[in-house]
């Protein structure tokens, strides 16, 4: 897989110039959500004009990173004149990149394209990667591709548009990054305020996760070992996301990543020694920022049979990233049935449920 450059902008228009100048293209398409094209896409607009873009835009939110939606971007680039010389830019957070990425990986069996994530979601994970797709039959990215975009173009600028919920989303992938990689930065992300957003600080730490997901993606571009280590949160974050949406009460990404910490990492404290501080500390930050998503003991069989569809699995076992210590990652690990459950059972007890 081809290297994948992000950058961490001071000033967008020089580096998306750049980025567009580093490679011939016929036609410009620029793909927006509804919010983004109503917040962000005026700061780039008139540039973009100039190269004569077309814009395209989608409905917003999660709930929408679908087939339908994908067969709607497909339809405008073929209408439109689109050829495998096109170039797509992708502007907005992680449902747009992941979606208008495949929309670019697989018309005309691959166009190029840029990423310009605008959510701090999107741009510490959903952009940078090369992961891909959509959500089909119930499930969370249950369709897509790895296909690298040329460049990922990362403004920080774009974060004070953001509410306190979707600022809070992106840290939770920043918090899990901190985890797969050292003591000390998991330290900082913990001792962040999370009262009075300092974002001059917040940008420092963007680039530091960008950096380690990069680092491992690197190592492992198509999740055949290390790059495992993202997943972390991510079994149970599923699955909590995906009955969130079946019971019509609907979470951010982030935050079913951040419980799902709290499960995988009480996994980790009793299959792989995860040191019992930093389980509280990790989970008192967890508690106080992103509150908690009411489970009974009535919805256990229903998140296990979704962490049972989860696409890392392998012959039914499901497979869990755990800690033997911040930055000491156990890829591949199992835990059996009554041991998820008795998981759900601490998440229910520590969450105050």
């Amino acid at each position: 897989m081809k290297k994948q450059e992000v950058i961490l902008c001071d000033k967008l228009e020089k580096e998306l110039l750049y980025a567009m100048g580093s490679k011939s293209y016929d036609k410009l398409f620029v793909l927006t959500d509804e919010h983004t094209a109503l917040y962000c896409l005026p700061v780039i607009k008139e540039f973009l004009q100039k190269y004569h873009a077309i814009f395209m835009t989608i409905p917003a939110g999660d709930l929408n990173k679908t087939v339908e939606t994908l067969v709607n971007v497909w339809t405008q680039l073929s209408n439109k004149g689109a050829t495998r010389h096109s170039l797509l830019i992708n502007l907005g957070g992680g449902m747009t990149t992941d979606l208008g990425g495949f929309a670019a990986a697989t018309f005309k069996r691959g166009i190029r394209y840029i990423n310009i994530p605008t959510t701090l979601l999107a741009m510490v994970d959903a952009s940078v990667g090369g992961k891909t797709g959509i959500n089909f039959n119930g499930l969370k990215n249950e369709v897509g591709v790895f296909a690298l975009a040329d460049n990922v173009l990362i403004d920080t600028n774009f974060l004070k548009t953001l509410d306190r919920e979707n600022l809070f989303s992106g840290y939770a992938e920043m918090l899990k990054h901190g985890l797969i990689s050292n003591v000390k930065h998991w330290a900082e992300l913990l001792n962040f305020s999370t009262d009075e957003i300092d974002y001059v600080k917040l940008k420092v730490l963007v680039g530091k996760s960008v950096q380690i997901k990069e680092n491992i993606v690197e190592q492992d571009p198509f999740e055949q070992g290390i790059r495992k280590a993202l997943n972390l949160g991510h079994t149970v974050g599923h699955a909590f996301e995906s009955l969130s949406f079946e019971e019509n009460r609907p979470v951010l990404h982030g935050y079913a990543v951040a419980w799902g910490m709290v499960c995988e990492l009480y996994l980790s404290s009793i299959k792989t020694g995860f040191p019992a501080d930093k389980l509280r500390q990790t989970i008192y930050f967890i508690k106080e920022n992103y509150g908690c998503f009411a489970i009974d003991c009535n919805k256990y069989d229903k998140l296990y049979a979704y962490m049972l569809h989860d696409k890392k699995n392998t012959a039914g076992i499901i497979n869990f990233t755990l800690l033997k210590e911040v930055g000491d990652i156990c890829i591949n690990q199992s835990a059996d049935k009554e041991e998820i459950f008795e998981m759900f059972d601490f998440y229910r007890e520590c969450m105050g449920l």
